[in-house]
């Protein structure tokens, strides 16, 4: 016999034998997947930005699906799609969607090239972890952001940006979804993720520095000095001040704005509150006087 077809029968005879255990293999473990995770998944924005909790949306979406076999997806929350896409996931789920706050990232320094002067200059690898790990960075403060875009690359949404004047990031709240990952990128823990608030309105806190009020001060003329003037000040007690710097609890603020009046740095930030009405002047009348002829008694004698 031909040595060529030898050797094709036997090779054909192993892939034989390999096929059936391969399939046989296939059918033991075999993991059927349910037809409602791949149907979550799609209604999902696509993100994969890790902000729920979870590994991605096809992580969200299994951990989903085996929530409402358990009777339940109370607290699941996709901070992208925020309560529209929770509402789709509920309804392929059959279940009833939780109210969602959707959440925005904002930024707690207000450490602009005006208010935080540069003292040294950094020459090395520019990235904002990198500058942490050297020091304080090229400015006096120790806490404040570090203006090299560290959160820029880790937004997937193109949400934030660094401002060329300012050298702050800033971020764009229309795209911005909460899902955090800017928050996870800063090395200073700056970038804090709070509820976008009724009609959009929001009041923090734009500083973290811990230092002392004076020292604070010195290196940045907008830092928090923890003077207490603002916990003093809200009847709601939704302030606290814990190492120097004041903090707003957002569950407890009721947007009153009287910490922004009494803050003598300016340090509490405020977004789409109506300007405050400037009270028109009074009309003044100019009245002519007409002058009377004077009745002399004694011209009349």
């Amino acid at each position: 016999m031909n040595f060529f077809l030898i050797a094709v029968i036997v090779l054909g005879i192993v892939g034989l034998i390999a096929a059936v255990i391969l399939y046989g293999v296939s059918k033991k473990f075999a993991v059927n997947e349910d037809a409602r995770i791949a149907k979550v998944t799609e209604a999902l924005p696509g993100a994969n930005c890790g902000g729920c909790g979870f590994p991605g949306c096809s992580g969200f979406a299994n951990a989903c699906v085996k929530a409402a076999d358990s009777g339940s997806i109370e607290g699941f929350a996709c901070p992208v799609g925020g309560e529209e896409v929770m509402n789709k996931v509920a309804g392929i789920l059959g279940m009833q969607a939780s109210a969602v706050d959707r959440k925005v990232a904002v930024v707690r320094c207000n450490g602009t090239c005006d208010n935080r002067p540069h003292v040294v200059t950094y020459d090395g690898s520019m990235t904002c972890a990198n500058l942490h790990a050297c020091g304080a960075g090229e400015t006096e403060c120790g806490y404040g952001c570090l203006g090299c875009g560290d959160c820029v690359k880790a937004c997937t949404m193109d949400a934030i940006s660094i401002n060329s004047t300012t050298g702050l990031p800033e971020v764009d709240f229309d795209k911005c979804g909460g899902c955090g990952s800017c928050a996870k990128a800063c090395p200073r823990g700056i970038i804090e993720i709070r509820k976008r608030g009724p009609k959009d309105r929001r009041i923090w806190v734009d500083c973290v520095s811990k230092d002392k009020g004076p020292v604070a001060k010195k290196a940045c003329s907008a830092a928090c000095i923890g003077c207490n003037l603002c916990v003093k000040e809200c009847k709601f007690e939704a302030i606290t001040v814990a190492n120097n710097v004041a903090h707003i609890d957002e569950d407890k603020c009721r947007l009153c704005r009287s910490c922004v009046k009494v803050c003598p740095s300016k340090a509490i930030h405020e977004i789409n509150f109506p300007a405050p009405r400037i009270a028109a002047p009074l009309e003044t009348t100019t009245v002519n006087v007409i002058p009377q002829p004077i009745n002399n008694k004694e011209d009349n004698a």
